[in-house]
């Protein structure tokens, strides 16, 4: 333990470092601001603006960065299920520091909130409840009087229309599509009226133009053409003031619609004098102040480059010229299943569309692209995948002033539940495993020290339910199956690691050089297989050695092929998929059920693994010696399964685990003979807790350890004659009793305890709920435990924590010396989060 003198007071702050969270598998789950602050915006801001995306049941606010890479600035949970959709909202404010958006869920809420750019800060508005399924679509309009006009389609067959400030219960109308559901719409002003008209694209392959007449949308024409569920709109509106609509559909096409204003009324098609071949043209007629006028709508081109559904659909946003006047540059955005983006844009001779600029995924596993966005600006592209992942590309100007189009970083996080975290024991990385069967590998990057994920250690078959680290080069997880895997940091993630994020690593590479060890290159995945095989620099693997799997004579499953990286930024998504694998050294057998616990001594030298039992025989723990991993004993001590351990943290001479049985044990280790002993444990008799136990840990100087558990308790155990109720202990506790106990106001399931005491030797804890906050306190013997801060819903998690742990090593560049104490966190929520805990003294 560290003596770092600070001193514990109430006025304790806390801010969030770092989140991490993948995007919701919606279409309409990304939208960038585009407002009337467009370039200077993105001057202000690096170059790029702000972007919002769906991050479960929370809207997460991005800030892409000209010099760096985009980030979480600040998050909000609206809704109690999956986030669908989300839109910012244009508004004429004497603020440009207040921004709006919509979002809508599968609660079936459509929410409006303002987000206060200064502060970061995000406050609701009100919000819509009166649907009757989930919300599939939104969007928004600002009319002239200020106030926004709002839509939403949903999956009741309903599309509803709101108006926030006339009634904030009941939509002004509701819209009924039969039987079909609406998956896109949009509103928007027809030809420079103030007119609206509302588009919705559905399952009928048709679009629907309803257009506002008497405060009522009214239905002017149905546009055929697509094939199949259409799935993408977007207006915008040309130099000329002609309307152009695009759409895109799982018929792979993309279409445009160009609307005019006609000066004949209603058009007799079978009048053609001069015998040209002619468009037909669609008319409807709207009513713009109080005159009846005439609008066409012809189909301007029909695009397809694309081999596989499109999803997403975005005109480039307008721009200043060098006079200051507003253009809309002819560039329009798409992206598909096929795993790439196309720009469009027509040739300045002919007038023919022609697919400008194709990006995208080669290989790989992932599966397609979802919507897409430019930027403020339009000198960035981002689309969302499958797997959650971003995929962002630059435009940037060499020397000789040719423009290019780059791959730059982008967010990334996890897509299901992370059910587990662990440090590097220097404190420089952090590990994740996750319920969307990866582990990721989350570092800073010493060129502006904000966090990004630097590796993918393990993309497996499997859901992940936890990890271990084999000190700072190796690490073990444990998935749904019966295998404990143990894995090896290769050389090129580590030279790249260590180049990125100052890992000081070098130590480490000396010394397995000098014991003669070898290191693999990197790792690659067979196709179909679900271990990491080892690449050696001068031995290429032979993916198929084993037998075990071939490849397909029609190449459908290809291997992921490794490629040595020399990064100098934080690496992209097909690289977090491809190269930065570490290969697999062991696989552990033994146990009869799926992996649910694993846990190291400080040393690395031990490894404890649990699984999944319903009777005592299967609950047993079993101990590998790391070095010749052979078993060493096998615990048996809990009736259910084991659900966490964690060894003491400095002698690493002691193991605790609790399990669903409401009970703990402690065992101590003879380093010098081998033998394990029973120290002290619980029964139905002596246990405290009076439901399932969810997690443990211990103090740094390994003088009392802590349960939590559903009965809303934290409590602290020692080894003394004053223990909670005094008196005789039964002679399984072996002398060990409750010496203090806290209770919470929602079920406790998950507990961490600073590395550092402050001067009067008090602890700082953190307690994550059940709800998703994580309160601070400090606790000592003889004073109790003393609330100091909460980290609500917003600032923590919005659903279930499920582990809390405190960075080790003190005195790291970012560690206490500041009087900082940075805390790791992650949840059902998909997030993985680092806060700056704030200690005065």
């Amino acid at each position: 333990m560290n003596n770092i003198s600070f001193e514990l007071s109430n006025t304790l702050s806390a801010k969030t470092a770092f989140t991490s969270c993948g995007c919701n598998r919606t279409p309409s789950s990304v939208h960038w601001l585009q407002d009337s602050q467009n370039e200077n915006q993105a001057e202000e801001h690096g170059g790029g603006g702000l972007f919002l995306y769906a991050a479960r049941n929370s809207v997460a606010v991005v800030l892409s960065e000209r010099n760096g890479a985009p980030r979480v600035i600040s998050s909000h949970s609206l809704h109690k299920d999956r986030v669908n959709c989300v839109r910012w909202l244009q508004k004429s404010t004497n603020s440009s520091q207040l921004c709006y958006f919509l979002s809508g869920g599968v609660d079936k809420a459509l929410c409006l909130c303002k987000y206060h750019r200064k502060t970061r800060e995000i406050e609701s508005v009100c919000c819509f409840k009166d649907s009757q399924s989930s919300v599939i679509c939104c969007d928004g309009l600002t009319l002239k009087s200020g106030q926004f006009l709002l839509a939403s389609a949903c999956g009741d067959s309903y599309v509803r229309i709101y108006q926030p400030d006339k009634d904030a219960e009941k939509a002004l109308q509701s819209i009924k599509f039969g039987t079909g559901f609406i998956l896109s719409l949009q509103l928007t002003f027809i030809s420079a009226t103030s007119v609206p008209v509302l588009v919705c694209g559905g399952d009928d392959a048709k679009i629907h133009i309803f257009i506002q007449q008497a405060g009522q949308f009214v239905k002017a024409i149905s546009l055929h053409g697509h094939e199949d569920w259409i799935r993408g709109l977007d207006f915008t509106t040309d130099d000329k003031g002609d309307m152009l609509l695009a759409s895109c559909s799982q018929d792979c096409f993309v279409r445009i619609w160009r609307i005019t204003e006609s000066p004949n009324k209603v058009p007799d098609p079978s009048q053609n004098p001069s015998g040209e071949i002619k468009l037909k043209e669609n008319v409807f007629v709207a009513e713009v102040n109080e005159k009846n006028v005439t609008f066409s709508v012809t189909v301007e081109t029909v695009l397809y480059g694309h081999e596989g559904w499109v999803y997403g659909i975005h005109w480039h946003p307008k721009v200043l010229d060098a006079s200051g006047t507003s253009r809309q540059p002819m560039k329009l955005l798409t992206a598909s299943m096929d795993k790439t983006m196309i720009i469009w844009q027509p040739d300045a001779d002919t007038g023919v569309w022609e697919e400008r600029l194709r990006v995208g995924e080669v290989g790989g596993n992932t599966l397609g692209l979802y919507g897409c966005q430019f930027s403020a600006g339009g000198r960035t592209i981002l689309a969302h995948g499958y797997h959650g992942a971003f995929t962002l590309w630059n435009l940037t100007t060499s020397s000789s002033g040719d423009e290019h189009w780059c791959r730059g970083i982008a967010v990334s996080g996890h897509f299901g539940d992370v059910t587990d975290i662990a440090w590097d024991p220097e404190g420089h990385f952090l590990l994740s495993t996750s319920f969307d069967q990866t582990t990721r590998l989350f570092a800073p990057w010493k060129e502006t020290g904000n966090w990004y994920e630097m590796g993918r250690p393990q993309v497996h078959g499997y859901d992940l339910q936890c990890l271990a680290m084999l000190g700072r080069l190796s690490f073990a997880s444990g998935a749904d199956e019966k295998v404990v895997r143990v894995f090896q940091c290769p050389l090129n993630f580590l030279e790249n690691l260590d180049k990125l994020c100052d890992a000081k690593i070098s130590s480490e590479l000396h010394q397995m050089k000098k014991e003669g060890r070898t290191m693999a290159e990197g790792a690659s995945v067979p196709a179909l297989g679900l271990s990491n095989k080892a690449v050696f620099a001068d031995q290429p693997v032979d993916m198929y050695a084993d037998k075990d799997v071939q490849p397909a004579a029609n190449e459908q499953y290809t291997e992921s092929s490794f490629r040595p990286l020399d990064l100098t930024v934080p690496p992209s998504e097909d690289n977090l998929l491809q190269n930065t694998l570490w290969p697999e050294t062991q696989k552990l057998y033994g146990h009869g059920f799926e992996i649910f616990a694993l846990a190291a001594n400080p040393q690395g030298t031990i490894l404890a693994s649990a699984c999944k039992a319903t009777k005592p025989d299967y609950a047993g723990i079993i101990l590998w010696d790391t070095k010749t991993w052979q078993q060493i004993t096998t615990l048996y001590c809990h009736s259910l399964t084991v659900v966490q351990m964690a060894f003491s943290p400095v002698s690493g001479d002691r193991l605790l685990s609790v399990s669903r049985d409401r009970t703990w044990a402690l065992h101590q280790f003879d380093y010098t003979s081998g033998a394990v002993d029973k120290l002290a444990a619980t029964d139905k008799k002596t246990a405290v807790h009076s439901r399932i136990i969810w997690s443990c840990c211990w103090t740094p100087d390994e003088a009392f350890f802590l349960t939590a558990s559903r009965d809303k308790k934290v409590i602290f155990w020692c080894r003394n004659e004053d223990s909670l109720g005094g008196g005789d202990q039964p002679a399984g506790l072996n002398g060990y009793g409750a010496c203090s106990q806290a209770t919470f106001s929602q079920s406790v399931t998950a507990v961490g305890v600073s590395y550092v005491l402050d001067s009067s030797g008090r602890y700082l804890l953190a307690a994550g709920l059940e709800n998703g906050e994580i309160t601070l306190c400090s606790w000592n013997k003889s004073e109790g435990l003393t609330q100091l801060h909460v980290l609500d819903t917003n600032m923590a998690h919005h659903l279930t924590v499920r582990k809390l742990i405190f960075r080790p090593n003190s005195n790291t560049s970012e560690g206490h010396t500041n009087n900082v104490v940075k805390l790791a966190s992650c949840g059902q929520d998909h997030q993985v989060k680092l806060y700056d805990i704030m200690l005065t003294g």
